[in-house]
């Protein structure tokens, strides 16, 4: 029996932390939908989008995408740049696509901002700054981000809430937006646009009860990559002599602190630690975002019949 609205379109999100077995799962609900309502693959990933960026998002092979097409991958330059907005206008599109093909879209991935647009309606952002920006970097240099967190706490408390106080990326866009504006940023996501009616979207969080069983698997993965390849992958971004640090793509975790190596900031072994230990706070960051979504069906994915429960939602879903 179906548990979605009468009318409306069944779209399937499937959050969770980094390194936490999402495309795997991803693939085998493909295999077992594949003769009832078969599934798509959206994927909601601000890394993944960009061509050339591989081994190190954790993007599936050629022949895998090839047996399990995943769109919203390899769609970008890493010279462009790609946001919530730009997404949720193609998660639209794509929905509406797959739904007249007569099969069910199946939203992956870890960016969680991108989630809040799709289910909850996209803000009026401004466009960033460059001036603001040097000079929120500026005071970063001479003070430390835990200070510009203080200040963002002063201002927009909501925000400084769910961003770690070593978090310069998320620290100095939530000051941007306030110094240009003058409203903070959790004012204008409350204001923001409504979500599309039209789509009946279950949400999932396929979340490991064990956090340091978590993080241990983000280091041995990322050993994996570095095995893999991943320091030539990105030497190859650097000797493109057109990209820089500053670039969303290359802020991209274990790409920023291997691009720091290649520049000469950092030795290998100290880049590779920085990756990890960045990588797990992404990780952490993921997993507040989730364990604050009442909304969200969580599912402990080291639990035994975690993807026969996953496999369950999908179908009454759908």
């Amino acid at each position: 029996m179906s548990s979605r609205s009468p009318g409306k379109i069944p779209v399937v999100l499937l959050m969770g932390p980094t390194g936490a077995g999402k495309t795997d799962l991803a693939m085998q609900l493909c295999d077992r939908f594949a003769a009832r309502r078969p599934l798509e693959i959206v994927s909601v990933d601000s890394a993944m989008v960009y061509r050339g960026m591989n081994i190190g998002t954790g993007k599936p092979d050629a022949a895998t995408l090839l047996r399990y097409p995943h769109h919203l991958v390899d769609i970008l330059d890493p010279s462009q740049t790609y946001s919530a907005g730009q997404f949720v206008r193609d998660a639209h599109r794509l929905i509406l696509e797959i739904h007249a093909r007569g099969h069910m879209p199946l939203l992956v991935g870890g960016t969680m901002l991108y989630f809040r647009a799709l289910r909850r309606g996209i803000a009026e952002l401004p466009a960033a700054d460059a001036q603001i920006r040097a000079a929120l970097s500026a005071e970063a240099e001479i003070a430390g981000w835990p200070a510009l967190h203080a200040q963002l706490a002063a201002v927009d408390p909501q925000a400084a809430a769910r961003i770690l106080r070593g978090d310069g990326q998320r620290i100095q866009r939530a000051l941007e937006v306030f110094r240009i504006t003058g409203r903070s940023l959790s004012d204008l996501h409350a204001a923001a646009a409504p979500p599309d009616p039209r789509f009946d979207l279950m949400t999932t969080a396929w979340v490991p009860s064990d956090r340091e069983r978590l993080y241990d698997a983000i280091a041995a993965r990322f050993h994996d990559m570095m095995r893999r390849g991943l320091l030539a992958e990105v030497q190859s971004l650097f000797e493109r002599g057109d990209l820089h640090a500053d670039l969303p793509s290359l802020r991209s975790v274990g790409y920023r602190q291997l691009w720091e190596h290649l520049a000469g900031a950092a030795d290998l072994a100290g880049a590779v630690t920085n990756a990890i230990h960045a990588t797990r706070h992404l990780a952490r960051r993921q997993l507040i975002w989730l364990r604050a979504d009442r909304d969200a069906r969580v599912i402990d994915s080291l639990e035994s019949d975690a993807v026969a429960h996953m496999e369950r939602l999908v179908a009454t879903h759908g």
